[in-house]
């Protein structure tokens, strides 16, 4: 893969899409602002990824010495101004969105948001809970900017409350993968002296708020079915997510370790995708 397009995680960056995409399926808009909104998320999706990758070329090169920066296949300074060119596009789309709309909440969503990414790649992320509280909030963020996007094209403020709802769940289930991956990455943190939770309170703890959250996403997620925002297909997809995010738990509880953290942590992603399938199939 050319590594241009692997440091922006494209798979990631499409997690990401998939949030504006779903609220767009719900609604059943597919206006262009809402379009360009995808590729604005795409874009700084991508480009967080490449600045969280830059500042982070350190811990990868005892993590992950593959990645394209410590394997020399882009340089440093490459990266840097990459990075920065994929927010600024992504802006640029925030304040035609904007000019769209005639409403520059958005504009404002997308620089706040690469802003935060920033600061969270360069400082946030090393510090206990705060950066995995950082990213939860961005990636439900997705669904509330779709959910702006759309209840400003069409004048609607049922949809921004439907998006503040999936924007919730999403952020408890980031919120678990993340502290997850902090797990599986705990040696190369420790090179960087990251205060990430589980370096500064210890894996066992970690998994429990770990094990916590995906109970807990899986304990109120069908409340979106009691609460006539989804059909009953919503929850026989849901079961399913929610049968992987119970086992999840119960393996993190049991084990620790990193490589078991790299499996849970599939296993919440795979979890979220189908989560995902279950938003569209209960919105129809």
């Amino acid at each position: 893969m050319n590594p241009y397009l692997e440091i922006i995680r494209p798979g990631n960056a499409a997690m990401a899409v998939i949030a504006v995409i779903l609220m767009g399926i719900i609604e059943q808009n597919y206006s262009y602002p809402l379009i360009l909104g995808a590729i604005a998320v795409f874009l700084a999706t991508g480009g967080g990824n490449v600045i969280n990758d830059y500042f982070d070329h350190k811990i990868d090169a005892v993590n992950k010495p593959n990645r394209p920066i410590p394997s020399g296949r882009i340089s440093l300074k490459n990266a840097y101004f990459y990075a920065l060119l994929l927010f600024a596009v992504a802006i640029i789309l925030g304040i035609f969105i904007g000019y769209l709309l005639e409403n520059f909440t958005p504009t404002l969503i997308v620089a706040l948001s690469s802003l935060l990414m920033f600061y969270y790649a360069k400082s946030l992320k090393k510090i206990a809970l705060i950066g995995n509280i950082a990213i939860s909030f961005l990636t439900g963020l997705c669904f509330i900017f779709a959910g702006i996007i759309i209840g400003l094209d069409t004048s609607s403020s049922i949809i921004i409350h439907i998006s503040l709802y999936l924007g919730f769940f999403a952020g408890i289930m980031t919120m678990a993968r993340e502290i997850t991956k902090d797990m599986e990455d705990i040696e190369g943190d420790k090179l960087e002296k990251a205060k990430t939770l589980p370096i500064a309170y210890g894996n066992k703890i970690s998994s429990i708020l770990t094990s916590f959250l995906m109970v807990l996403a899986s304990v109120l997620s069908p409340v979106l079915y009691f609460n006539g925002i989804f059909n009953v297909y919503f929850l026989v997809i849901l079961s399913i997510a929610i049968a992987i995010f119970l086992y999840g738990a119960y393996k993190i509880l049991k084990d620790q370790t990193p490589e078991n953290c790299k499996k849970v942590s599939k296993l919440i992603k795979i979890g979220m995708m189908i989560t995902f399938i279950s938003f569209a199939i209960g919105s129809f």
